[in-house]
């Protein structure tokens, strides 16, 4: 089974209920983490099981980061605004930066987000 954070800033969440909307038979089969609203809502949309987290500009990045570190997730999907300023922007690259420390995979945008869904979710 899987670990996989589910993080969207405030303009990509629709394409995050989209996303887990089309993957949700396969997500159900997975521990699923998420920052505070987002992961609110994939549970009020879908009603899958999520570890709901602070929210991201609460220190909710930070959580996921740890999270990363310590192996309880292995997979970030995080839709990120990058034409909007967002004021936690340290904690967020904080955040990537330990992805790539511990290659863990990251998606930042809905194809990679797609690809890398397809690749651990589809492959069996």
């Amino acid at each position: 089974m899987g670990k996989i954070a589910l993080i969207a800033h405030d303009r990509k969440k629709k394409d995050m209920v989209g996303l887990v909307g089309e993957y949700k038979e396969h997500l159900a089969k997975h521990f699923l983490v998420g920052t505070g609203n987002t992961g609110k809502l994939i549970v009020k949309e879908h009603g899958l099981k999520v570890k709901v987290m602070a929210s991201g500009p609460l220190g909710g990045d930070q959580q996921i980061g740890s999270m990363v570190t310590t192996g309880e997730v292995d997979t970030v999907i995080f839709l990120r605004d990058p034409l909007t300023a967002q004021p936690h922007e340290p904690d967020i690259s904080a955040l990537m930066r330990v992805c790539d420390v511990h290659s863990v995979p990251l998606a930042t945008n809905l194809s990679s987000a797609r690809l890398i869904l397809d690749a651990i979710l589809l492959e069996k």
